[in-house]
């Protein structure tokens, strides 16, 4: 009965810290991102799990968490990282940015999921990311597929877009699975459009694009002239 209060009690608190107002469930959360909006069909899917598979290293994951906090801070909605191995880097972002995320700093893969479920049943995040990419392959290959399942089952009720990123493909569960295929050095760091060489290619995908690749390329026109 005591851990029950507590989570009534956080979800309250997370109600009141992060009010958001209802989005429909079954759409697209556009993240204005061109080179990752039009191969997905407009953009992460909510109610549904997406696994972001990076393979190599120096792909340029964190640089994508990076853009779609920035992209939440533009649109106005808040966002929760789920930090898998407490890797993420707020100096990177700004002060302001900042305040539209909510951090959960974890060490294991199986605090992440805890976080992720707790999360997911709350709903007021439009975009959950579940950052895996740090955590070792013999901890991840504890979590049961079933566990994915659930929080697929957890996410269908709610307007989240969940992102999960993985170094190895894991997520059984997941609507949407697409690969990271980047390798950065220092030249391509270097470069002022860096995150927009990304390469980002679909593996499986049971979802309908419902916005075209032209919508969400005006889209990401828009925000970057803005």
């Amino acid at each position: 009965m005591a851990m029950s209060g507590k989570i009534i009690d956080l979800r309250n608190l997370l109600a009141i810290r992060f009010p958001q107002a209802p989005m429909p469930v079954g759409t697209r959360l556009v993240t204005g991102l061109a080179f990752f909006d039009q191969p997905v069909g407009g953009g992460l899917p909510k109610g549904a799990i997406t696994e972001l598979i990076s393979p190599l290293r120096s792909a340029g994951s964190a640089s994508l968490v990076h853009a779609f906090i920035r992209g939440a801070y533009r649109d106005k909605y808040f966002v929760a990282l789920i930090d898998g191995r407490d890797s993420f880097d707020p100096c990177a972002v700004a002060n302001s940015i900042l305040h539209q995320l909510l951090w959960v700093r974890c060490m294991k893969a199986l605090e992440a999921i805890k976080a992720a479920d707790l999360l997911l049943r709350d709903g007021n995040f439009p975009l959950v990311i579940v950052d895996l990419i740090l955590n070792s392959a013999e901890e991840l290959r504890k979590i049961p597929q079933t566990t994915w399942y659930r929080l697929q089952r957890l996410v269908e009720s709610v307007p989240t877009a969940c992102l999960v990123l993985t170094r190895h493909e894991m997520v059984s569960s997941a609507q949407l699975k697409v690969v990271l295929e980047n390798s950065w050095n220092l030249e391509t760091l270097e470069k002022h459009d860096a995150i927009s060489q990304l390469r980002i290619v679909v593996k499986r995908s049971h979802l309908k694009s419902i916005v075209p690749p032209s919508v969400a390329a005006a889209t990401y026109g828009a925000a970057s002239n803005s």
